[in-house]
């Protein structure tokens, strides 16, 4: 009888606190470098829990190409400045911010103009992508931080502020191929 070789997926490495980053060295697990790869992780979720609540095939493929692109800028921004891993770590492509401003575009043609602040919800998919949009604003504002620190590449700026805009109006999109209405904030309802 064969016997099953286990791999564990605790390692045990950090109940005292600290991680291990990509290419080597240990950091506290509330540094801002892994601050910002979990806010992007938590993001990665959040679009993922968006997808299974049922967007057409076109959001389906867009959303997907997004989880993709955040992984791979997950593992950019595990990885430190000057560290020898950074040669493994694909790079973080232009293509992948003007791909989604090409979406909104197309999108918004197809949209009623925006006049008003909309409130999020509608469909379960649009409330999805818009609970994924905030924490996609999280995700750049950590971002941000570890960029005051230590440089993080421009293109991680420029997709996660595109991202936010595309799953604006990707939760708007939902709703309208849905038929369904968006509410509009207004700003003299009586609590």
């Amino acid at each position: 009888m064969l016997a099953r070789r286990v791999t564990r997926i605790y390692t045990k490495t950090g109940d005292a606190g600290e991680t291990g980053l990509f290419g080597g060295g240990r950091v506290g697990k509330d540094d801002a470098r892994v601050e910002a790869c979990g806010a992007v992780d938590e993001l990665n979720a959040a679009l993922g829990a968006a997808r299974a609540r049922g967007v057409d095939p076109e959001l389906e493929a867009l959303l997907a190409g997004a989880q993709s692109a955040l992984f791979t800028i997950g593992a950019d921004l595990a990885t430190p400045p000057g560290a020898r891993a950074r040669s493994a770590v694909p790079p973080v492509e232009p293509a992948w911010t003007l791909a989604l401003e090409s979406a909104i575009d197309r999108f918004e043609l197809a949209l009623p103009p925006l006049r008003h602040f909309v409130l999020p919800g509608g469909t379960a998919a649009a409330a999805g992508l818009h609970l994924a949009r905030a924490v996609c604003r999280r995700a750049e504002r950590r971002v941000v931080a570890l960029h005051r620190r230590e440089p993080v590449e421009p293109e991680v700026l420029a997709y996660l502020n595109r991202l936010s805009d595309f799953l604006f109006v990707a939760a708007r999109v939902a709703n309208h191929r849905a038929g369904s209405p968006e509410t509009l904030w207004d700003p003299h309802h009586r609590r």
